[in-house]
């Protein structure tokens, strides 16, 4: 358990601010994207690139905010928990892989049996008892 303190809820004007106005230019560079799109003045990339900036301004400006320090805080403890994780060797892996491929034949094979005696059961023998 996270033993930090607990931060105030709520979100301040300036937060709420600061997010609407990255969402204003996140808005403008997408709704620049298109407007342009006809003009054959303007090349493609540049619409393009116009668009990544708009997303990296918007970021930046969210990332001054309440939610965006509380999400950078998430992101930098989940990249610490990461290095904590043991991955497993190749040789595992290879043997584990294996044997949910043999496990995986033997059930479908099993599966295969117990659809064919069904169908044998229900088509040739309870369905020409009535006949």
């Amino acid at each position: 358990m996270n033993t930090k303190a607990q931060e105030a809820k709520g979100t301040s004007p300036a937060d709420i601010g600061k997010l609407l106005l990255a969402f204003i230019v996140l808005a403008a560079g997408i709704t620049g994207f298109y407007y342009y799109g006809d003009n054959p003045n303007v090349p493609a990339i540049a619409r393009g690139l116009g668009v990544v900036v708009a997303v990296v301004a918007a970021l930046a400006i969210g990332a001054f905010t309440a939610p965006g320090r509380k999400l950078r805080g998430f992101l930098s403890e989940s990249q610490f928990e990461l290095r904590k994780v043991v991955w497993p060797s190749r040789d595992e892996t290879l043997k584990t892989t294996g044997i949910i491929i043999v496990v995986v034949i033997i059930l479908s094979l099993l599966m295969g049996l117990i659809d064919w005696l069904l169908k044998s059961v229900v088509l040739d023998w309870l369905l020409k008892l009535g006949h």
